[in-house]
């Protein structure tokens, strides 16, 4: 009887926390899709280490498609602007303010994939309880690696509209390595669009990138990443124009959906001493080395093992004699 009743709390802990993942899961699609679809205002804070920055973000969705705007508070003025997958940042440098375009780049509140399959298989996600974030009640869910080559999420969904409040990366021995949370969030109604446009600074001149990355084409990759880390796929590749380099720079993208590591690859020019090794800043870990004659350099807040390893996984066709 002993052994059966054991059986019996043991398949009754496995059905709870089966519901609990499964919970935890639909939280994190909501959260995912509210980013996207609602509309709404407010600040957030994105601490890591000892510094931290307020940002005001403005999100809007209506029949003509999805539209935000960020603006730095902190230090330098900054802002950007998006409308569906392109982005224009609006950058000062010196005497002028620099326009760069970008695209598909995740920002808080959208941290989350479309797709939640492309996480379910690197992460375990449990429910852990409710609290409150900037003014509004909220769900937590933990989100756990399976392997060592990423980190952890702790995630906080507003309980009735299911928007990401608060996001905060989790490190070894349960350490908080950053965090970006709302202190402040309100829905929107309406439609009018003027809070679309950037605050211009008339005694600046305002210029376009120079040196934009542009995509590279298939005859221009002369190598391969191969037996990537489970779960991690590349998203993009580009070439870029670096200060003071002579030769483009290769950047290769690789994303699990929610972590991502940048692979530059380039030319080592003569009389040019290469990086070797590793270093860190916050939660961003760097590793150089170099291969074939060329600096490979990995970059991503991900753990030290997995810029190490997408460093050394990269093997050139066409060796140099």
């Amino acid at each position: 009887m002993k052994r059966i009743a054991l059986a019996l709390s043991f398949l009754l802990w496995t059905a709870a926390a089966l519901a609990g993942q499964d919970d935890a899961w639909l939280m994190l699609e909501k959260a995912s899709q509210a980013a996207h679809a609602l509309s709404y205002k407010g600040i957030f804070v994105y601490q890591t280490g000892a510094s931290s920055k307020s940002v005001q973000v403005t999100h809007m969705n209506y029949g003509q498609g999805e539209y935000s705007r960020m603006v730095v508070l902190d230090g330098s003025p900054r802002e950007a602007l998006s409308q569906g997958n392109d982005m224009v940042i609006f950058n000062p440098r010196n005497e002028k303010v620099v326009i760069e375009k970008k695209r598909g780049q995740s920002m808080f509140p959208a941290l989350l994939p479309d797709n939640m399959e492309l996480i379910k298989t690197v992460y375990q996600a449990q429910l852990g309880g409710e609290e409150r974030v900037g003014g509004r009640d909220g769900y937590v869910v933990n989100l756990s690696p399976k392997d060592q080559y990423r980190y952890g999420y702790k995630l906080w969904t507003d309980k009735e509209y299911g928007l990401l409040l608060k996001s905060m990366m989790i490190g070894d021995k349960n350490v908080a390595l950053d965090q970006i949370a709302f202190s402040q969030i309100l829905l929107m109604d309406g439609q009018s669009m003027d809070w679309f446009r950037p605050t211009l600074d008339k005694t600046k001149a305002y210029v376009m990138e120079k040196d934009a990355p542009s995509k590279l084409d298939a005859s221009e990759i002369d190598w391969d990443v191969t037996k990537l880390p489970n779960g991690y796929r590349k998203v993009d590749q580009v070439k870029r124009m670096v200060a003071n380099k002579q030769t483009p720079v290769t950047q290769l993208i690789f994303s699990d959906g929610l972590s991502s590591v940048s692979v530059f690859i380039e030319d080592i020019p003569k009389g040019v001493r290469p990086k070797v090794g590793h270093t860190m800043m916050g939660a961003t870990h760097f590793y150089a080395i170099v291969n074939d004659a060329h600096q490979v350099i990995a970059v991503g807040e991900v753990p030290e093992v997995t810029v190490t390893y997408f460093a050394n996984a990269v093997s050139f066709k066409n060796k140099s004699k």
